[in-house]
């Protein structure tokens, strides 16, 4: 009989030392350290800008809190090209889906957005850009170009054997080109292109002048 009342005490034991009877010995309760994470605003947009001299995107790495408070990283590669003026958004929202428009319409709308815009025009010698590209329209002779820096800008001198009148022109604050200056030289005339940021150039030769693209 006391072997009977031993058995049974230890069994009744077993039972109460789980946290759970009900449960299997498998079954695994997902551990969460605090409810203060539950009570976070939910993420809908966050924005990182990056410095002038970004160029190209490699990765996005995000970094997260699981239930449990340990913390882990998941990572993305991309190796795209990116526009450091605009800023890059993280977002947990769905953008609207906009309507598709008449293909007839939109080839319009892309063509006037790409079309170049006159930002000067002085003597022999006009300006036409269109986003990181410079065309230069001139007949006079290209001697030498080349970069300065603090600030970034482009220097270009053209033979003439008359006299230039100076010229400083500011150009509209959303353009990458901030400042052109025409300045007076015997024999010759210098212009200077201030930039917005750190870039390099490429010069071509274009129809009734040069074309300049930003990289």
């Amino acid at each position: 009989m006391i072997k009977v009342i031993v058995l049974l005490s230890i069994f009744i034991l077993s039972i109460f030392a789980r946290e759970n009877p009900f449960f299997s010995t498998g079954d695994e309760v997902m551990p969460i350290t605090s409810n203060a994470n539950m009570m976070l605003e939910p993420l809908q947009r966050a924005t990182i800008t990056l410095p002038s001299t970004a160029r190209t995107i490699q990765s996005v790495t995000i970094k997260y809190k699981n239930l449990d408070g340990s913390e882990e990283s998941k990572s993305i590669n991309l190796d795209n090209s990116v526009d450091w003026h605009l800023p890059i958004f993280i977002s947990q929202s769905y953008a609207q889906v906009t309507p598709r428009k008449n293909p007839s319409t939109s080839s319009k709308t892309l063509k006037r957005s790409s079309s170049y815009k006159k930002i000067i025009s002085h003597k022999s010698i006009s300006f036409y850009e269109n986003k990181r590209a410079l065309k230069i329209f001139t007949h006079d002779k290209l001697i030498r170009n080349f970069m300065l820096v603090n600030p970034h800008r482009v220097v270009m001198d053209f033979k003439y054997d008359d006299e230039m009148k100076a010229l400083t022109k500011k150009i509209d604050t959303t353009s990458i080109y901030k400042k052109i200056r025409i300045g007076n030289h015997k024999g010759y005339y210098r212009i200077v292109i201030e930039l917005d940021g750190p870039y390099t150039y490429k010069l071509s030769n274009i129809k009734n002048g040069y074309m300049i693209k930003l990289h």
